[in-house]
């Protein structure tokens, strides 16, 4: 079995630099999840080293129009009764679009474009499709920006839970039983497909192929509610994975890439509980918006040798899909201690209280280290193939 590395702080640069590294941090897109990436930004907001980076905030409506955003991490929190999001104004954005090129500008009707300055490197702060999906990382490595995280395939492998789970198979990883509905099945014959999911075993649950932030997921104790589970999922995606329930703890482990060809790292797990009934799972309402009915535990109370093999299924999940810069990887520790990947995610929550950065955290690397550290792995990589 591969040693995984101890957790321990990354090393940062100490080399100061002409001026300081321009980053454009990149949120809200076209997803369902466009609320928690603004939640994401203003977090990374708050946080990262002003002496060491320049901020430009750009946000991309639910529309597509990509805007100037104000710098203001107040403006961009979720707090009761205000759900941030990203507003279509006159102060359009344009992205360098050619290789060589690095200028970021600023479309104003009437005006000339004003060049907002060079952008060295992007920190896509999207979750879901448009954005984590590795669209928009397609559209950086035409233009050769560098930008933090997932390449193209491995954002697009994380994002699609089918493919995923194909992905993480073929390279002998612990996966459960799943079954795949694809656009317009379900409608074809329902019937079969209910007998078909009904081999999974009872409890199942029907998520999205293509979503995160537990969005559209429902959790099927009588197959008779199938098909309005369904129906919810395809609000979100037309292709729905059907998921066998799984006994074990939920515990997740954040995973930060390697410097210079060194191995990817992996964090003190985590585990989720979810403490209120309301709750049935760990919806996204129990994720964002009742946080009082979820303990979040970090270092996971396990054993060493448990904690060890989640640490190293991590890893060994980050590299199965060619992921780069972060991943959260979520298992399932079973009463037997058998460690079962549920998923990757490739660029998963990233507020302050989210259990990616409380992971590194507990291991030794504050919020805004882990910040400067994301940025300083991409701006080391080379741009182009890899």
């Amino acid at each position: 079995m591969p040693t995984v590395p101890e957790p321990q702080l990354p090393p940062t640069s100490k080399t100061t630099a002409p001026r300081r590294a321009r980053v454009v941090l990149l949120f809200g897109g076209r997803s369902g999840e466009h609320v928690i990436s603004c939640a994401t930004a203003a977090g990374v907001m708050r946080a990262i080293d002003r002496d060491r980076f320049d901020v430009i905030p750009v946000g991309i409506t639910r529309s597509g129009q990509w805007v100037v955003a104000a710098d203001d991490p107040d403006l961009w929190a979720i707090s009761e009764g205000h759900l941030p999001e990203v507003v279509a104004t006159d102060r359009e954005v344009l992205l360098p679009m050619a290789t060589g090129e690095r200028a970021l500008r600023e479309l104003v009707p009437g005006e000339l474009p004003a060049i907002l300055g060079d952008v060295d490197v992007v920190f896509p702060l999207l979750h879901g499709p448009f954005g984590e999906d590795g669209t928009l990382q397609g559209m950086l490595e035409l233009a050769d920006v560098r930008y933090v995280g997932a390449g193209v395939l491995a954002s697009a492998v994380g994002m699609d839970k089918h493919f995923m789970k194909l992905v993480l198979a073929g390279q002998g990883l612990p996966i459960g039983p799943f079954a795949v509905i694809r656009p317009g099945e379900w409608d074809a014959n329902p019937k079969a497909w209910t007998e078909s999911i009904a081999n999974l075993g009872l409890p199942v649950f029907v998520k999205p192929a293509r979503a995160g932030s537990s969005l559209g997921i429902s959790k099927v104790n009588d197959l008779a509610d199938l098909p309005a589970a369904i129906a919810e999922a395809r609000k979100h995606d037309p292709k729905v994975i059907v998921e066998a329930g799984i006994v074990g703890r939920e515990i997740e482990c954040a995973v930060l890439g390697g410097r210079t060809g060194q191995r990817p790292r992996a964090s003190l797990p985590g585990e989720i509980e979810v403490t209120d009934l309301n709750h049935d799972f760990y919806t996204f309402e129990a994720k964002y918006l009742d946080e009082a009915s979820v303990v979040l535990t970090c270092p996971a109370d396990l054993p060493s040798e448990i904690i060890a093999e989640v640490q190293d299924v991590a890893v060994r999940t980050f590299e199965a899909v060619a992921a780069e810069g972060l991943s959260r990887v979520d298992v399932f520790v079973t009463p037997t201690g058998k460690v079962i990947v549920n998923e990757i995610n490739t660029m998963p929550g990233f507020t302050p209280f989210s259990m990616y950065p409380r992971m590194w955290e507990k291991s030794g690397l504050g919020y805004s280290d882990l910040i400067t550290e994301l940025l300083e792995l991409a701006l080391e990589r080379p741009t182009g193939l890899r």
